[in-house]
Formats: structure tokens, sequence, C-alpha cells
């Protein structure tokens, strides 16, 4: 893209902005006199870091529904909090959230720049400049996946990820309008997520058609190129499910530290890459159900083996009546793991 074209880009993009804007729930539409709330705003660019549009809207809506300020979310209970996020994986996300949420509700408000905005838990430099660009109409800088797609694309960049997100940030940075920062923000990543998308991006009704480099060169489908991932390493472990006689779960509220942190699920061994032992929670008839549950996390796949057993109203341990346990409250991993093994605790009661 020529040099002299930049000054055009904007204007282009924030008038197609104006015209097809994505609906969605926590935006104030283009044109709109109402100001973007930064609680709604800083809610939904934490829950879609790793996470897409359509798996994000209705948990943002339950969120805002049970608790529609900062305040609120401040003094919300964790087990609840991390019981409403349940499903939405990276559950580091939902402890920095309410971190970050009493912090807020301590000094009184969002900061209004990315400075003060990244001193907050939880709130890395996307999120900062995102928050500050959109809720506040500072001129900051928003790069995510589809931005750098854009920018790859735009100036016909083939430099592989991630090597090249500085340089694609300088291109995004010099198109940067100070006036409709927080719009314009939006409006390069609505393109990305509806018309320069990663497979067949619709060059032919594109605002930026004239000045795209790689249309140009023939090359917009294949770009930004991506250095080889290595493979994920595979690591294996064994769960325990077991249920008393009332119908009460024996569970675990797993460390504050670590993956599903502070998220309850099943007793269990530690995940190893070789076939752990058998260490049974409590002394039981634990029976191997047949099959495995099977899970991918950020840096390896998870096969998980399961126990099941029936255990008696004296048996030890932390207890979730029947009344009170919904598998909907379990991260992903553990709802899995419950499906099978209920399954096998009423084979086992009807033999």
């Amino acid at each position: 893209m020529r040099d002299t074209a930049a000054p055009e880009i904007a204007p282009l993009l924030l008038d197609w902005y104006d015209r097809h804007a994505r609906d969605l729930p926590w935006r104030v539409p283009p044109g709109s006199d109402a100001r973007a709330d930064p609680y709604r705003i800083w809610l939904s660019e934490v829950m879609l870091q790793q996470t897409t549009v359509a798996a994000v809207q209705g948990y943002f809506l339950r969120f805002t529904a049970r608790w529609p300020t900062v305040e609120a979310l401040a003094a919300a209970e964790d087990a609840d909090v991390m019981a409403e996020w349940a499903g939405l994986g990276y559950y580091a996300r939902a402890r920095n959230l309410l971190a970050c949420a009493r912090v807020l509700s301590a000094q009184g408000g969002f900061p209004r720049d990315s400075d003060g905005l990244l001193k907050l838990p939880g709130i890395g430099p996307y999120t900062a400049a995102a928050i500050a660009a959109i809720a506040f109409d500072q001129p900051e800088t928003v790069v995510d996946g589809n931005v750098e797609r854009v920018m790859a694309r735009l100036f016909d960049e083939h430099m592989p990820l991630p090597a090249a997100k500085p340089v694609l940030t300088a291109h995004a940075a010099r198109l940067t309008p100070r006036m409709r920062p927080g719009d314009y923000a939006q409006a390069v990543m609505d393109l990305g997520a509806t018309i320069c998308t990663p497979r067949n991006p619709a060059c032919g009704i594109c605002p930026l058609m004239r000045h795209c480099a790689a249309r140009v060169a023939g090359t917009a489908a294949s770009l930004p190129h991506k250095t080889r991932k290595p493979a994920k390493p595979v690591r294996q472990g064994i769960a325990y499910i077991g249920q008393r006689r009332d119908g009460a779960w024996l569970m675990e509220r797993r460390p504050a530290r670590g993956l599903l942190g502070g998220m309850l699920g099943w007793p269990g061994t530690g995940w190893t890459d070789a076939p752990p032992n058998d260490a049974p929670p409590i002394a039981a008839d634990w029976q191997v159900v047949p099959g495995e549950v099977r899970h991918t996390f950020t840096h390896f796949h998870l096969r998980l083996s399961l126990r099941a057993a029936h255990l008696p109203m004296s048996a030890p341990g932390h207890f979730v009546a029947a009344e009170l346990f919904d598998p909907a409250d379990l991260p992903t991993l553990m709802r899995k793991a419950h499906a099978l093994g209920a399954a096998h605790l009423s084979q086992m009661e009807a033999s």
C-alpha cells in the first residue's frame, strides 16, 4: 500500500462501519449519543480472549444481568463467579476479573488511559488499549488477531507471526486516527471478522480493496503466514466419580493457581506424561469406567481415565448435595467426566 493512501484508510473504514457495524451486546452503535460503558467493554474483552464472539454472547448477557456494574461484580462470591464462567475456559481470566473488579470498586472506577489500565490485575496491553479507545475515545492502537490479519494483507506483509507482531502493530498505529479511534478500532476488528476472514476473504466487497497490496499481488488468501507450532504433548490422569446413596457427589475445589484454578471438580491424580497410579481419594469399590475423556488445553492434550463408585453415607470428604449439583457449573472437562461417569453409575445401579 502506498504511504500516500494511508490518510484515506480511516475515513473509508469508518464509513463502512457506520453502515455495517455488528450488533453486539457490549457495543454502543456508531452515531449514538450514548457513551460506551467501560465495565461492559472490559468484561467483553476479557471474555473474548481465546474465545469467539458466538461463544461469548450468552455468557456476557448472563454476567451483566446478574452483576450489572463493576461494584456488583466486586461484591460477588468467588464460587458464584467461577460457576458462571464454567465452560468458557482459561479460568485464570475469571480469577483476574474478580481481582480487577475489587480494585476498580475500591478506587472508584476505571482509569481513562492505557497507562492506568495496565496497572490493574489481568489487564495487558491489548485490553488496556481496547478499553481506552472504545470506552474513552483515546487514540490507542488496538491489535488483535483480526487486526493482524487485516494489516498483513493490506501491506502484503510476509514475515510470519508471531515475529511479525511488532511490524503489524506499527502499520496499525500509523493508520489509527485521532478522531473516533474507538469506532475505528471496532471497524478494523469487524472487517477482519466479516470480510477479511482467515479463509476465502471477500475482497470484492471490501471497502479497502483499492488500497490492499495483497489483493493486487494475489496473496491475500495465504496471509498472514504463521510459524508452525510444535505438536502438543499428551498427558494422562485419573478422575474419581463418587456418589452417595442420597445422590450427593464427592467433589473438590481445585487450587486457586494452575489449570482450572478455583473450579469445582472431581478428585483425581495429577496429569502426567506417564500413566498415573490409581490413587483413590477415599476407600471404596472403585470400578473402571470403559472409555476415556479427552480434552485439549492450550499446551497439551489430556486423556482422563475414570473410576466410579457408589459411596456409603458415612464416606468422608466434601460432598455436593444432589439438589445443589448442576453439571453446567463445572468446567467443560469436568462436565465430560460427569457425563461418562454418571452413565456408568446408572448402569452399575441397574445391574
